[in-house]
């Protein structure tokens, strides 16, 4: 597999690695690739690997062909994003800061340094960027942890309004988005996880498939005492967005929110967080599949995540 630019880290240095999640990703990957020469300048040691959900399309070609020298692995099936992310990890310096990028981002130039000087604060576990729109305008990836009150401020106000009005679970105020700080969690399209929050949080949830993942584990680091911190510096671009038009996503990533309060939430608590759902789902239903197939989702049993991994073979 191709090391021709690649900086890997020599047998027991510490360095940074790039993991890159595929999923018949063929047409945005090749755009990623050309960003990283450019988003990791000032980056001494890293190697990049993608790590592939059994694509049916060119997606590992691709990536073994790029100059970059990205090191394939293959999981053997569609396993989900945590079980990718588990799997990549395990074959990279266990003292290595890890950089989990979505195949349709580009991350800008020095983008990466920023994250890593960050990283080396000690009471950091998660350093986060700032995403942009296609269009330059920032994209409001920071979060407040889901709750009772952000459900029913979301559902009842709808997520942008609930956003700005510091009531929803979207942190929408613009002028967040120009200072440092830290933040609850950061949706997951571009995190860098330092070797500390590697060593004391352990492997990622692969019982989430896809969707909230990126939420339990950055919980996790927050309750070891290791802080998600937001760099404005750090600019990446994110195309993203295919869950609002694909019904079945958008109902998974629904049933994994509730499935994920349930996890630290009573019988109860999550009841009322699933009915804040639904009734927003309700309320938006005219406007297509999507919110209908939300509010079913909400609606009936928790499935089993191996329940998606099977449709999705089909």
């Amino acid at each position: 597999m191709g090391t021709r630019n690649n900086k890997r880290h020599e047998p027991g240095a510490p360095s940074l690695a790039v993991i890159i999640v595929t999923y018949n990703s063929a047409d945005p990957l090749p755009g990623l690739l050309d960003s990283l020469a450019p988003g990791l300048e000032g980056i001494d040691r890293f190697e990049v690997v993608v790590v592939d959900n059994d694509s049916r399309d060119e997606s590992v070609p691709i990536a073994l062909a790029h100059p970059v020298g990205a090191r394939v692995v293959k999981t053997g099936s569609n396993a989900g994003y945590a079980t990718a992310i588990n799997k990549a990890a395990a074959t990279v310096h266990p003292d290595a800061d890890l950089l989990i990028l979505n195949p349709d981002l580009r991350l800008c130039p020095g983008a990466v340094r920023q994250l890593v000087e960050r990283a080396k604060d000690a009471s950091v576990g998660i350093a986060v960027p700032r995403n942009l729109r296609e269009d330059g305008t920032t994209d409001p990836t920071l979060r407040r942890e889901p709750s009772i009150a952000t459900a029913w401020a979301d559902s009842l106000l709808g997520g942008k309004l609930a956003g700005r009005l510091g009531l929803g679970e979207i942190i929408g105020e613009p002028e967040r988005y120009d200072r440092d700080g830290s933040a609850e969690w950061a949706t997951g399209s571009v995190l860098l996880v330092a070797a500390r929050a590697r060593r004391t949080v352990g492997i990622w949830d692969e019982s989430y498939f896809l969707y909230s993942e990126e939420v339990d584990y950055q919980r996790r680091v927050r309750e070891a005492g290791l802080s998600v911190s937001y760099v404005p510096q750090s600019l990446a671009v994110h195309a993203g967005g295919e869950y609002r038009s694909n019904t079945r996503l958008f109902a998974l990533l629904t049933m994994n929110r509730v499935r994920y309060y349930r996890r630290y939430h009573g019988i109860v608590a999550t009841c009322i967080f699933r009915l804040g759902i639904a009734v927003g789902e309700a309320i938006r239903s005219w406007r297509g599949a999507t919110h209908r197939a939300a509010l079913h989702s909400a609606l009936v049993p928790l499935r089993p995540a191996l329940d998606f991994r099977t449709e999705q073979r089909r």
